[in-house]
């Protein structure tokens, strides 16, 4: 079984995730704590434009995934599409990223604060492509 992907949902996810990240990372939000708890110089930074084509590429392949991820979920559960893309988001979210990330920072060494914060970022960024690609598809139904 192949799950029906809105592909609008997917391309409006994946344009949210890069809001919410210049959002997240500027300077005024926690664009310096973030960079004080990374070791990063803002003079070292360059321009970032690799780094945004790879989260462009990285941001569409997750919310891909959600939207799979929901369509299987409604699949199975039925009922309100919002509510299910809502907690697949979460507990793709808990499961994955948070677990991930949180182990692989306590082996690194990074300070909780970074940890905290990145998947913190990480949440935000999946609950609102889950609010794009739940409304998105209730629309389309």
């Amino acid at each position: 079984m192949v799950p029906e992907i809105n592909w609008l949902a997917v391309i409006l996810a994946t344009i949210s995730s890069m809001i919410i990240g210049a959002i997240w990372y500027a300077r005024p939000v926690f664009g310096r704590r973030w960079m004080r708890l990374a070791k990063i110089d803002e003079s070292t930074m360059g321009s970032g434009v690799p780094q945004i084509i790879l989260t462009i590429i990285v941001s569409f392949i997750t919310a891909l995934v959600l939207a799979g991820a929901a369509a299987i979920a409604q699949d199975f559960y039925g009922g309100n599409f919002l509510a299910n893309t809502l907690i697949t988001a979460v507990i793709l979210w808990a499961g994955f990223t948070a677990a991930r990330v949180i182990t692989h920072d306590a082996f690194e060494r990074r300070p909780a604060g970074l940890t905290i914060l990145t998947i913190g970022h990480e949440l935000v960024t999946v609950l609102v492509m889950a609010l794009i690609i739940g409304l998105v598809g209730i629309s389309a139904a």
